[in-house]
């Protein structure tokens, strides 16, 4: 799925978006997680809490991962199988025309025969599923009239049509074959990360699990302090704005406070990438209907309206605004503007790891809210929930 990924040009990412040190840190410690799993447990058998809590959130984002990767063979199963339908309706259409066309020939060569104007022989060819050749000999085709030259064409030509695309249905049969195995092998790779999740959690006494709880609400409180001055720089950022707007407007006697969504956003001051009053409207109703799904389950594939992943939850969101938005997070990153962090607006989506396998609605102040994992239901929460480094990017989606 890495072609999927939209590039960025390099020096010019806004606060909040992963440098390449950054980056290499992240796939680094992705490296010694993956390691640590695999290395021999200690002496007595048992890994340590840190490192359950490191594995158990690992699974749970390669469960996600392969959740992209289910919805993405999922989409194309059901484009393969509508496109079949379409081709055996088509198959059907032609095979009529054709067994009507050849009808006529028959009749013309049964008129034939019992005027003899043609032998047994001819007839009984005439009949037969290829005729072409036969009428093509000159001594036959200088009987025919011009209709019966026009029946001998047009089956031919819907014989031919017909075959190409029963040939056609063949080859996308095989590839919705193809697809409903990659679709096989991604669920059964969500699968396996979830019971391994839900193995080593079971392992867990009481204690540790309180001491895993604990640890989840430092980092929580991590995440909020984070979300609490991104507010701050947002406020500033919009106050500085619309003090420079309010003094080009005394100088020149005409506002430039209003930019447009794809004017820019890599500054970081939120000027030059201030939606506008159409985005804000349709935003504010994604929101809305974002928040009226928290506390719905995250169910892998899901895309409402009882629970959603994460792509179907923004999806979902954004159709209820009127904006039509691809299935997978590796679609949706491409539609829209990019802008920076600091110029994210409430309705932007806001993407997160190297494989952009997760996204959320950015609902302002350093929250959003989004389908978290397997296991958790649709939640408001702080966009540093894992940390500052696997935020990807920010686009506005309309």
């Amino acid at each position: 799925m890495a072609s999927h990924r939209k590039s960025r040009p390099a020096g010019s990412l806004g606060a909040g978006f992963r440098t390449p040190v950054l980056a290499t840190a992240a796939v680094t410690s992705v490296a010694v997680l993956s390691q640590t799993a695999d290395a021999a447990p200690p002496a007595d058998g048992k890994p340590s809490l840190e490192e359950v809590e490191k594995k158990v959130d690992d699974l749970y984002r390669q469960a996600e991962s392969a959740t992209e990767k289910y919805d993405a063979a999922k989409e194309q199963t059901t484009k393969q199988r509508t496109h079949i339908d379409s081709l055996r309706e088509e198959v059907a259409r032609r095979t009529a025309r054709m067994n009507k066309a050849r009808e006529e020939l028959g009749t013309f060569a049964a008129a034939q025969y019992r005027t003899g104007a043609a032998t047994p022989d001819t007839a009984t060819f005439l009949l037969a599923d290829s005729p072409q050749d036969y009428f093509d000999q000159s001594q036959l085709m200088n009987r025919l009239t011009t209709r019966q030259k026009s029946a001998v064409d047009d089956y031919a030509t819907q014989q031919a049509a017909t075959m190409k695309k029963r040939q056609e249905a063949a080859k996308s049969l095989q590839t919705l074959s193809e697809s409903q195995n990659e679709l096989q092998t991604a669920k059964a790779t969500v699968q396996k990360k979830l019971a391994s999740a839900r193995r080593l959690l079971s392992q867990l006494t009481a204690e540790e699990k309180a001491r895993l709880a604990a640890i989840e609400r430092q980092k929580q409180e991590e995440a909020a302090r984070k979300a609490a001055e991104l507010a701050k720089q947002q406020a500033a950022a919009a106050k500085e704005q619309a003090q420079q707007a309010s003094g080009s407007s005394t100088s020149s006697g005409s506002s430039t406070s209003g930019g447009s969504p794809t004017s820019g956003g890599s500054s970081g001051s939120g000027g030059s990438s201030t939606p506008s009053g159409t985005y804000t409207t349709k935003a504010e109703k994604a929101i809305a209907f974002a928040r009226a799904q928290i506390g719905k389950p995250y169910v892998w594939g899901a895309t409402g309206p009882g629970s959603y992943d994460c792509s179907g939850l923004t999806q979902a969101a954004w159709k209820a605004a009127g904006v039509s938005l691809p299935r997978t997070t590796y679609a949706q990153v491409d539609v829209g503007t990019t802008v920076s962090l600091a110029d994210a607006r409430p309705g932007d989506l806001i993407f997160f790891y190297d494989d952009i396998s997760h996204v959320g609605i950015y609902m302002g102040n350093g929250m959003m809210i989004h389908a978290p994992k397997p296991g958790a239901y649709v939640r408001e929460e702080s966009i540093y929930y894992g940390g500052e480094s696997i935020i990807h990017s920010v686009v506005r989606p309309a």
